[in-house]
């Protein structure tokens, strides 16, 4: 056979690795198709389950593209920048990842066969970089606008649903559902951007999943700190402070210089005086404002000592020390109230309300659930399951709905799901591609057939047959003119907007842009080559 070309690389570093041109390209599309291959069986609600074993044992089952792709060991280059976007997608919008990847496997797999036949990548990428702009065009005229987001909590809850259920049962998809929308809309308020860290996330590993549930209010994850404190209380005057109620350690090096036993006594009560002063301040202030029948509830950013412990309990006050930052934060605005940081202004306009305080234990771990609060602006989400990976799971799955519900506030806007977009943009694509000319029709061509690899995976998943189900979307939407969309359950097609099933915009865009960028980059890739600086034992391999 005659001699390969010689890459120039190699003049210059003759032990480099290098994959020249054709192969290249047949490396970056057979990572593409490799990813895809194993993240397709997991999209949308009949998707199955991957379930990952780390180093220790420790099991995780998902099927969350980014936590897929987060988790797994990855050694091939290219693989790896298509993990990245995923998590991109996940960082920006919390949802998409698997679409995002698949998308790009496509996109790689179609330039692929136009390749084989002779067309340059460079064409393809530019008619790639046309259907793209298209088709975010079109998506601007696809999207249903909702001009009041926050009234309509019928669409809220079904876009809620449509991310939830490809993350878990449905059943369980279901209950959580609830719980995520009332927690957006609990923590919104109009005109300001939505801090979804408001939510308080908190687990309890015991009984069923099925006891996840939404709480109005605070759970904080430790409990009073003396036994005589009572365990519940009902209507309760909630105080936030940040006040240190404990022996203060000088900032500077200082001893007590006495010259007899007396002396020492009176110091040691002085010191002693200063910490019950402040504790006598905040008693006094719950002898005035509580009435028969009222608690009286202290949350304390540092520390409480026994001995104040001791006062506070003799008042029947409920107290908790060393709360984190974060949620005295959520607490002021669950139960209202301001938090004081000196004994000095005490007065009642700085206490929130609850209707509701009491304690669980669980094993060794104490939890305090701060509930009924009025108008609360914090909440949150409390999810129990019988082991971690389920535990997890419903967590993973809980993060992408809040971030669905968010999105759609902030888009103000949905998709229709089900494929029905992909499938619409399909036809708009072979539309617009009478209008390009030259070369870059095939790119557009090629992106078209990509779009298409989201209801046939879809299908696929759901067990129907592939070209049956996508030549009846097209048919139906060619002419009904309506969005068009396929049933995972039946395999017939369905109106999405009928059926509640809801995408958001967003996640919509950024997909198809991060997709359609990273294929076009790929595609244009020549050579591979690994010329980096050998070190100790490789270097020793090599030159043997």
């Amino acid at each position: 056979g005659k001699p390969l070309k010689m890459s120039s690389a190699k003049y210059v570093n003759p032990d480099a690795e290098v994959v020249a041109k054709a192969q290249a390209l047949a490396l970056n599309c057979a990572a593409a198709n490799g990813l895809q291959m194993v993240l397709r069986s997991n999209l949308g609600p009949r998707g199955t389950l991957k379930m990952l074993v780390g180093g220790a044992g420790q099991i995780k089952i998902t099927k969350d593209g980014k936590v897929l792709l987060y988790e797994m060991q990855i050694q091939h280059p290219t693989a790896m920048l298509i993990a990245r976007t995923a998590t991109a997608q996940d960082d920006i919008t919390g949802d998409g990842t698997t679409t995002a990847v698949l998308l790009c496997g496509e996109l790689m797999k179609q330039a692929e066969r136009y390749y084989m036949e002779g067309l340059h990548p460079r064409v393809i990428a530019d008619g790639y970089e046309a259907a793209k702009d298209h088709t975010l065009e079109f998506l601007d005229t696809f999207k249903t606008q909702v001009p009041d987001v926050m009234s309509n909590r019928e669409l809220l809850t079904s876009v809620a649903r449509t991310s939830l259920r490809t993350k878990l049962q449905p059943e369980l998809a279901d209950q959580m559902t609830d719980a995520v929308v009332n927690a957006v809309l609990c923590i919104t308020t109009p005109d300001e951007p939505i801090d979804l860290h408001m939510v308080e996330i908190m687990t309890m590993q015991h009984k069923l999943q099925s006891d996840s549930q939404f709480v109005r209010g605070l759970v904080l994850d430790h409990g009073a700190r003396h036994p005589d404190m009572p365990k519940s209380l009902n209507n309760c005057f909630i105080m936030t402070c940040n006040v240190s109620m404990e022996y203060e350690k000088s900032e500077n090096a200082s001893g007590f210089l006495y010259s007899n036993a007396d002396e020492r006594q009176k110091m040691v009560e002085s010191e002693r005086k200063f910490t019950d002063t402040k504790v006598a301040a905040f008693i006094e202030l719950k002898r005035q404002v509580c009435t028969e029948g009222q608690g009286f509830v202290i949350i304390n950013q540092k520390g409480i000592d026994p001995l104040s412990l001791d006062m506070l309990a003799k008042e029947g006050i409920f107290a908790v020390r060393r709360a984190k930052r974060r949620n005295m934060e959520r607490l002021a605005l669950a139960c209202g109230g301001v938090s004081v940081n000196s004994e000095i202004d005490l007065s009642p306009d700085v206490l929130g309300w609850a209707d509701h305080v009491r304690e669980e234990t669980l094993g060794d771990d104490i939890f305090t659930f701060v509930e009924g609060c009025k108008n609360a602006k914090s909440c949150s989400i409390l999810i129990k399951g019988p082991n971690s990976h389920t535990i997890e799971q419903i967590k993973d799955a809980v993060r992408d709905g809040l971030r669905a519900v968010k999105n759609t506030i902030d888009d103000k806007a949905v998709v229709v799901g089900a494929g029905a977009f992909e499938t619409a943009a399909y036809l708009s694509l072979q539309e617009f591609k009478k209008t390009v000319s030259g070369k870059a029709k095939l790119g557009v061509e090629a992106f078209a057939n990509a779009m298409l690899v989201i209801p046939k995976v879809l299908a696929e998943n759901s067990g129907f047959d592939i070209q049956d189900s996508i030549i009846k979307m097209q048919e139906e939407q060619t002419n009904s003119g309506i969005k068009v969309g396929l049933d995972v359950v039946t395999g017939d097609t369905i109106s999405p907007e009928a059926e509640g099933i809801w995408d958001n915009a967003c996640v919509k865009r950024q997909c198809i842009h991060l997709a359609t960028v990273l294929a076009s980059q790929l595609l244009l890739v020549d050579e591979i080559m690994k010329a980096g600086k050998k070190m100790g034992k490789d270097a020793m391999k090599q030159e043997e």
